[in-house]
């Protein structure tokens, strides 16, 4: 198992005092049309103790919704309790609320979502059950506008710079110097990535002593993959880009194919994606799963209530709780080892290594060796 991983584990299932059992997650596929919700408690019939409403896309996704899901389902294999997801029919505040309250209905205890989008109905969701534990993650308290997180919502986010400075470092000191980053919309987590991937690359460039390091970075304005985007990538690559750092789930599919096409190398994101795509030379990661496992821990033990650790707050996990990282054991690097890795590793966490966590897009990072184009 990952080093990341396994330590993530380790910190977050410490936390876990109920005894493992059988998974009840329910496996029963929708049988809703197209324009009908997709609950699996509504298909199967079964009793939901903790639902996971998706993000946009789907549980498969490899990727942000899919492992958001694993971290719900292996908590309640581990306490016995139903799990089940619940996906809007579109990209709407109404849509997600829907789901939330079919979810509810469906007599969760907690309810678990993903993605800034739900800021809003998490506004909503908290007043409107107040007896219903609400974990919500990517979702920051600006994201809630005016309403403040109540005692039953628990928000994380995470110090993606961190993850995305690791990444840079590391490709740029195992040789690459043609990089590029592809994010999908310009929302705080993409921009926390980029900005730390930035960093990292002129970090390394800097300890190197190399000053012909460049990077070209641009925002595709959403998060699908679409022929725009796998042009863009054919366009980068085809005038030199080695490796390019695809940050917004299935963007990366387009990143892929591009790569794939011109014979180049992508970085992965959020989880480790080197089984997925033959491409990726690593994984700007972050603990979705565990964290997911840590906090409704934290409720269940407390007689489904957040304890003050999480309760009417946002939480940010980075390198000093093992929540973010690369997955060194799958890297396929050649220079950069494990030593430095750690070494760095443990610099974040003391403190002596402090990396930019601005998402602000008019307000880049300042570089002294690396060269960035950046191209909206």
């Amino acid at each position: 198992m990952k080093k990341f991983i396994s330590m993530a584990m380790a910190g977050c299932m410490a936390l876990s005092l109920a005894a493992c059992g059988g998974s009840s997650a329910s496996t029963a596929e929708s049988t809703a049309t197209s324009t009908e919700a997709t609950s699996e408690a509504a298909a199967s019939g079964s009793k939901t103790d903790v639902a996971f409403v998706t993000d946009v896309g789907n549980i498969d996704d490899q990727s942000f919704n899919q492992y958001t899901w694993q971290g719900v389902q292996d908590f309640c294999s581990a306490n016995s309790l139903n799990a089940n997801y619940y996906r809007p029919t579109e990209d709407s505040d109404a849509a997600r609320l829907e789901q939330m309250d079919n979810a509810v209905n469906d007599g969760a205890k907690a309810v678990v979502v993903a993605g800034y989008l739900f800021g809003s109905s998490i506004a909503e969701a908290q007043a409107k059950y107040p007896d219903v534990e609400f974990l919500a993650l990517d979702v920051s308290t600006v994201d809630l506008g005016d309403t403040a997180p109540a005692e039953n919502t628990a928000l994380i986010t995470y110090k993606e710079e961190q993850a995305g400075y690791l990444a840079g470092y590391a490709a740029v000191y195992d040789g690459y110097k043609e990089l590029g980053f592809l994010g999908g919309m310009a929302v705080p987590a993409v921009i926390r990535y980029g900005y730390g991937f930035v960093q990292g690359a002129d970090a390394a460039a800097k300890e190197l002593g190399v000053d012909d390091v460049n990077i070209k970075y641009w925002y595709s304005g959403g998060f699908a993959a679409t022929d725009e985007v796998k042009n863009k990538m054919d366009g980068w690559y085809s005038e030199g880009t080695e490796v390019v750092f695809a940050c917004g789930g299935p963007v990366c599919e387009s990143c892929d194919a591009a790569a794939q096409a011109n014979g180049g190398k992508m970085i992965g994101v959020d989880v480790d994606q080197s089984g997925r795509y033959d491409t990726v030379i690593t994984s700007a990661m972050k603990g979705l799963a565990e964290s997911v496992n840590e906090a409704l821990t934290d409720s269940l033990n407390n007689g489904w209530k957040f304890t003050e650790t999480y309760a009417g707050k946002e939480t940010k996990l980075g390198a000093a709780e093992n929540c973010v990282g690369l997955p060194m054991e799958t890297s396929k690097f050649n220079k950069f080892t494990q030593e430095q890795y750690d070494a760095m590793y443990a610099s974040i966490v003391d403190g002596t290594l402090t990396i930019d966590d601005s998402f602000d897009t008019t307000v880049t990072p300042s570089v002294t060796n690396v060269t960035v184009d950046y191209q909206g």
